[in-house]
């Protein structure tokens, strides 16, 4: 498995994905047919979407609807012959901090198919070079208390538990979290 940057080579592996109920986002619900819209729409501009460093993009839903700025942030796709899942990255520029509406700087999602291969753990260590590449001390990310396949995932790379919370209401609220930070 390798991490591709998103292109038109496999873009139909994505949309394929999309159309079998995968999603990108695990807290906004109908991301994946937003997503199918766009690339309908305008494919490339779609791909170009994926890869903002300088945050040129429009604000980000959250799961409550409201909007915040977007930060700058790419994603990378997983791939091992065929499109496996997504995995993200965002910063603030200039400091390792992110903005409250930010629950963290990497998020990852791995299609149903391909779950259990260890995917997303090989992921997650090839991405935090790059990590660290933008100048960040570490990464800070954040799973749900009852997920415990993703807390392997971020434990197994250097994760260390630092927080437990309640999502707040824009998020969904009432769900609790784990925010767990690995050093780089």
């Amino acid at each position: 498995m390798n991490l591709v940057w998103p292109s038109r080579e496999h873009l139909d592996g994505y949309v394929s994905a999309l159309e079998r109920g995968w999603s990108p986002d695990n807290e906004r619900e109908g991301v994946a047919q937003e997503q199918l819209q766009e690339i309908s729409r305008d494919p490339k501009g779609f791909l170009e979407s994926l890869v903002d460093r300088e945050a040129r993009g429009g604000p980000i839903k959250l799961p409550d609807g409201s909007e915040v700025p977007r930060l700058p942030g790419y994603h990378r796709w997983l791939w091992d012959g065929e499109f496996c899942g997504a995995i993200g990255f965002r910063w603030q520029t200039g400091t390792v901090e992110l903005p409250p509406t930010c629950l963290g700087h990497i998020g990852f999602a791995i299609v149903p198919w391909k779950r259990g291969k260890g995917y997303a753990t090989q992921a997650l260590r090839l991405l935090l070079p790059d990590v660290k590449a933008e100048g960040l001390e570490y990464a800070e990310l954040v799973t749900e208390a009852d997920n415990m396949a993703s807390q392997r995932v971020v434990e197994s790379n250097g994760g260390i538990l630092i927080e437990r919370f309640t999502k707040g209401p824009e998020y969904g609220g009432n769900l609790e979290c784990l925010k767990y930070r690995i050093r780089l």
